[in-house]
């Protein structure tokens, strides 16, 4: 038998081959394909921390660090996203840091026991589809309108430069005009021009920016509480799962095998790797996240084809986090408003989005789109747990 000493030697080299392979792999092509599922992290991630959902610097570092794994794993762009459930419902229900962790975690520990006893097909199936396009379209009918509530705050200035009505309409038509330009990170840009406010803001009131060092590590469960857990499961886990299982976990595979057939990836690896990643990453301050089929299309259309285009931008996460995260985190805090809602009513709109445009066969005849209608109204009326509950009866009825 092998030494534990040669064993260590053997896996050493291995990782420097990966190294250098992933290295060679690196182009501007690749680079520019990461860049391509930021429509969805950068908002969500603004709007989580600006609700004190998440901490902005452990949320980013632990998103780069997953990028990095997961991207030296499997070879392929594979992104790593938040669960737009819980993020949904933390931005327009107002869940508290604890109860994201929580439904983060608890989906988690049931898509990680699924995938290792290979239930999770037929989970999926049990769960009605109409009902899964449902929650989508409510939810991001949800966020839309929350995210019109700070684009167009009642009783702002028109001319306000900052926080004005003019800054919200030029914010949005710039947006939905980046996004007919499929090759431009709508987001990204947003995001910068957001930050130039903000510090031009800054400097106008002349107040200092308030740079002060932040752990990427941040314990986000010690004060968690049994109504917390409860909470977190009707509110944001109960609904998150579906989704989790059909579009992080079943949806994605296909389309990994149909773009890379090279590179196969199981669905008990990425079940793995969901599970892995928020069970170790949410206590510490990580957003609750997950692979999906939307993100991994963007980045392949942005030019992304193997693994090296997540391991850059996961190194870009976790160096602006350690480096400039305290800074962000300040500019964050005069942040405009209504930019951060122009970008969230993109992320409601894509959300909305994957609950409309059914693929062929999904959703056949009249009673499948009531079902789907039904969970929408009830989730954008009561919740999200009603809006399930409700689907899943109007199903069986």
């Amino acid at each position: 038998p092998r030494s534990p000493r040669l064993l260590t030697m053997l896996d050493a080299r291995a990782v420097r081959a990966r190294a250098r392979e992933l290295l060679s792999q690196v182009t501007l092509q690749e680079v520019s394909g990461s860049l391509g599922d930021l429509g969805t992290f950068i908002p969500l991630l603004v709007g989580m921390q600006q609700r004190g959902a998440v901490r902005f610097v452990p949320a980013l570092f632990w998103a780069g660090l997953f990028n990095v794994a997961t991207g030296a794993a499997w070879g392929v762009p594979m992104c790593v996203q938040p669960m737009k459930t819980i993020a949904a419902v933390a931005l327009t229900d107002g869940l508290s840091a604890v109860e994201v962790t929580a439904a983060g975690m608890l989906v988690s520990l049931v898509v990680l026991i699924l995938g290792a006893t290979r239930l999770i097909s037929a989970v999926n199936r049990a769960v009605p589809l109409p009902v899964v396009r449902g929650l989508q379209l409510g939810l991001g009918l949800s966020l839309v309108r929350r995210s019109a509530s700070m684009v167009f705050a009642p009783g702002a200035a028109w001319l306000d430069p900052y926080e004005g009505l003019l800054l919200g309409a030029v914010s949005l038509l710039a947006v939905l005009a980046m996004l007919q330009a499929e090759r431009v990170p709508a987001a990204l840009v947003a995001f910068c021009a957001g930050l130039a406010l903000a510090g031009a803001r800054a400097a106008r009131d002349g107040r200092d920016i308030d740079f002060r060092l932040e752990s990427p590590v941040h314990l986000s469960i010690l004060d968690v509480t049994w109504a917390d857990v409860g909470s977190a499961a009707w509110r944001a886990a109960l609904p998150q799962l579906p989704l989790t299982t059909l579009n992080s976990v079943i949806s994605v595979c296909k389309l990994a095998e149909d773009l890379r057939p090279d590179r196969p990836v199981t669905r008990e690896a990425v079940a793995g790797s969901v599970g892995l990643m928020n069970l170790v990453g949410c206590p510490l301050g990580a957003m609750p996240s997950c692979h999906g089929a939307g993100g991994l299309a963007a980045q392949w259309r942005f030019g992304a084809r193997t693994g090296a285009s997540v391991v850059v931008l996961g190194l870009a996460k976790m160096a602006l986090a350690v480096f400039a995260g305290p800074l962000l985190v300040a500019l964050l805090e005069g942040f405009p408003a209504p930019v951060l809602g122009a970008m969230l009513a993109f992320s409601g709109l894509e959300l909305a989005r994957a609950g409309v445009q059914a693929k062929g066969g999904e959703m056949p005849g009249a009673d499948a789109t009531f079902v789907a209608l039904a969970t929408a109204g009830f989730t954008v009326g009561l919740g999200t747990g009603v809006g399930c509950l409700a689907g899943l009866a109007a199903w069986g009825a």
